[in-house]
């Protein structure tokens, strides 16, 4: 019979104890004589407990055994927790029952487990520990205190959350799932973290927990057991993939050389190392690549990335902007020219400590033992530069951190090159625009202009927007605003050809309709085919445009459209209207036409021409941009210059996606003390009256200095008008423009003048040859009955 704490009792079918062996001084606080004849309930008096061996067990006449753990008094009133054991019984004591009563708190479980836990785990090569309910360390084995390197009388009776060793946001999540283990006796599986403990100082590693709930026979929660498996190069595997998937990622988010770069950097620390340096050789504008200096040049580079760990001691590194120059024995130009991997044991040792990696190295291979890993960045027959790799002299690199390095410089160099030719056909397409625009706008006493321009910033690169102002004949003005479909060197191209056609067919004084119904037809002639097999998007091929043409001298405003967004008007009073303008479609679609409207235009109002780029954007409609440059315009009072600044501020941010133009021009109409008009009849006495008329009015307004010129000019204008125009009727016309005077003369024919050279025996046939010599500019302009013809005279010392 046992004597260490167990009471064996005989229990009747009323379940009064009816024998009883074993010391139940210690167990059940009373002698043996004291125990019979009572009911088994007198030892359990919470009712809960007592119920549960006495319902359990076949003391109500159940036939199957039961065990547990019970809470229970003595009689002196002390609380004691009892394991209990039942036995049915049968034949002649049938419906009784053999109880076993231990006492189960005099000692704890691992004080008395201890023993075994040493012999059968101490040595396992994984790391083990157990706790109590609590989550307080009871026992690790020597595994996890190398795992750990925190020894295991340091980590006794502690919680991790109690160990400064280790960063409490980790401690208190690990704790929460191991808390769910004790409470829910669910297990966790494979719970990964990364951890630097003081085993390793320098550098996080992988590690996997699984937790699970330790029971007694009685399913008593006696505490936790947490097994650790350092899985750091499971870890190391994913950890390439992925940083081979963010290299590629974060370097191709953007187009600008310096961003890609530094993210090459930002992706190096502190998962590769703990400090990473991307330098890389400047470009050659000419070219549009990289220069790499010949054998005996230095090597010059600029410092386009750094990222360095805040705790890393490395001491100090130039910063990015600045250039790095190397001698021809440097690593770097090595690194370059061989397109190898070097390493070395920091980045001030001399160029012969330094040593290539051979590409059919094998990870197999003994440790590196180097600190600096520099990787050269290049695309086939295209060396971009280097990416340098630093870690402190006491976690050197490893052959797969090697591999992992260069693999991310290699995802990276193909988005940096990228970058490169995006940022040199960007350069070009600026370039060539600039040369294609308008250098400086006209300006004149009826005009006044001022633009405004901003490149688009994003990755479809330059578009073809222009805009030009073109003097035409009669005091008037032509104002064009476009934009080419599609970005880049093509449209910038697309936008010159377009732009010197309008200009061509302006000056010929056609109404902006058929300015833009014969542009039409001369994009579609360029579509791609017989001449070129570039795309259409490529070839830059289609646009939309405005046409407006203002006239002085009546005060009007005629204009047509090809989709683009419609002419602004701003009254003197800051009255901002859009006139109705049928849209048209844009050019290169064919075979629709085109419609002019004309509107009259109060003196000192501005006119507005611009591109959609300014006033739609991804987050703003049309309609929208429209009423905000609207209300920007109503404030017209303010210089030209001003006012396109305020238009920029209020509607474009700092990297427009798409190029704006915007071409402002505040327009004066011609009083009649510029304009002489006089009707003469179809008869040959009549040039006698038009040169004197013409005399008269010149040396009336003090411009006897074009006296000469005007005089012969009208005479032979009138004198042709006359001899092969048709009509009873001529005009003349004289408008003061400047320092000068224009003379038109306008007739009933369609035929226009031709300039011809007579020989020394004609007679006549030398009349526009002389007005050609005379004029700053001459030509003819058609109505649609008749023609005007006219010429530009300036006064002698303003002439060219």
């Amino acid at each position: 019979m046992p004597g260490d704490g167990t009471v064996i009792a005989l229990v009747d079918a009323e379940g009064v104890i009816v024998g009883c062996a074993g010391e139940t001084g210690p167990v059940l606080g009373c002698p043996v004589k004291d125990v019979l004849g009572r009911p088994m309930a007198r030892f359990l008096p919470e009712s809960q407990d007592a119920d549960r061996p006495t319902a359990a067990t076949g003391l109500t006449g159940g036939r199957q055994g039961w065990m547990g753990i019970v809470a229970g008094h003595r009689p002196d009133g002390r609380p004691c927790r009892l394991g209990v054991f039942t036995w049915p019984l049968s034949g002649d004591l049938e419906a009784a029952h053999l109880v076993a009563l231990v006492e189960v708190s005099q000692r704890s479980w691992w004080d008395a487990s201890l023993p075994a836990l040493q012999r059968f785990f101490n040595d396992a090569p994984i790391g083990i520990s157990i706790t109590d309910p609590h989550l307080r360390n009871v026992w690790i084995n020597s595994a996890l205190e190398r795992i750990i390197g925190i020894p295991a009388a340091h980590r006794a009776g502690k919680m991790l959350s109690e160990l400064s060793e280790f960063p409490r946001d980790l401690t208190l999540a690990v704790e929460s799932a191991m808390r769910g283990v004790i409470e829910t006796g669910k297990p966790v599986l494979d719970y990964e973290y990364l951890l630097r403990s003081p085993a390793h100082p320098y550098r996080d590693r992988a590690y996997s927990a699984s937790f699970f709930r330790l029971e007694d026979a009685f399913e008593q929660t006696l505490g936790l057991c947490m097994v650790i498996v350092d899985v750091n190069d499971r870890w190391r595997a994913r950890e390439h993939l992925a940083l081979l998937n963010e290299a590629g990622e974060h370097t191709g988010r953007t187009l600008d050389v310096a961003d890609a770069a530094q993210a090459l950097a930002d992706i190096g620390v502190p998962r590769l190392a703990d400090r990473a340096v991307v330098d890389l050789l400047d470009v050659v504008p000419e070219a549009g690549r990289p220069y790499l200096p010949r054998s005996g040049e230095p090597l010059v580079m600029r410092r386009a990335g750094l990222r360095s760990a805040s705790d890393a001691g490395l001491g100090p590194i130039a910063p990015t902007g600045e250039l790095q120059s190397h001698g021809p024995a440097s690593p770097y130009r090595r690194c370059l020219v061989d397109d190898v991997t070097y390493t070395g044991p920091d980045m001030g040792a001399d160029p012969g400590a330094w040593k290539a990696v051979s590409s059919a190295r094998s990870v197999h291979d003994d440790a590196l033992a180097a600190s600096v890993i520099t990787v050269p960045i290049s695309v086939p027959n295209r060396p971009l530069g280097v990416a340098t790799f630093v870690r402190r002299p006491e976690e050197p690199f490893e052959h797969d951190e090697l591999l992992t390095c260069e693999a991310v410089v290699r995802r990276a160099a193909v988005n940096i090159d990228n970058a490169l030719r995006f940022a040199h056909e960007r350069t070009t397409a600026l370039a060539l625009q600039r040369e294609l625009l308008p250098r400086g706008l006209t300006v004149s006493p009826t005009v006044e202009v001022a633009s405004c321009y901003v490149p688009a910033q994003s990755s479809n690169g330059v578009g073809g927007d222009w805009f030009d102002v073109i003097p035409l004949s009669g005091a008037r003005s032509a104002f064009v605003v476009g934009d080419v479909v599609g970005h880049g060197v093509h449209a910038a191209a697309s936008m010159g050809r377009y732009r010197t056609v309008i200009r061509t067919l302006a000056n010929m004084d056609l109404p902006p309709d058929e300015v833009l119904a014969h542009l039409d037809d001369l994009i579609i002639g360029m579509e791609p085919g017989s001449a070129t097999d570039e795309p259409q998007e490529l070839a830059g091929i289609g646009a939309t445009c405005l046409v407006a043409i203002y006239d002085p001298v009546g005060r009007s405003c005629s204009m047509a459209r090809a989709g683009h967004p419609p002419l602004a008007i701003a009254a003197p009073d800051g009255t901002v209207s859009f006139p109705e303008l049928p849209a048209g479609p844009p050019l290169g679609l064919g075979g629709l036409p085109f419609t002019s409207t004309e509107v009259q235009v109060e003196d000192g109002s501005v006119l507005a021409l611009f591109t959609d780029g300014l006033i739609e954007t991804r987050e703003r409609d049309a309609h929208a941009g429209l009423r905000q440059l609207a209300a920007v315009l109503s404030r017209q009072r303010q210089p030209l210059d001003a006012l396109g600044q305020s238009a920029l501020a209020a509607l474009v941010d700092g990297s427009p996606e798409d190029d704006v133009a915007l071409l402002l021009a505040r327009v004066h109409g011609l009083g009649p003390d510029s304009v002489f008009t006089w009707s003469l009849p179809s008869d040959p006495k009549a040039v006698t009256l038009a040169r004197s008329a013409a005399v008269d009015c010149l040396r009336e307004r003090q411009l006897g200095a074009l006296e000469f010129e005007v005089e012969l000019t009208v005479s032979e204008l009138v004198t042709n008008a006359i001899r092969y125009g048709s009509g009873p009727d001529l005009r003349l016309r004289l408008i003061r423009k400047d320092a000068g005077v224009i003379c038109e003369v306008s007739d009933g024919a369609n035929t226009s003048p031709r300039l011809r050279h007579a020989r020394t025996t004609d007679e006549g046939g030398r009349g526009l040859f002389l007005v050609a010599r005379l004029a700053h500019r001459w030509g003819t302009r058609f109505k649609q009955e008749g023609k005007t013809v006219w010429a530009e005279l300036n006064v002698p010392d303003a002439s060219r």
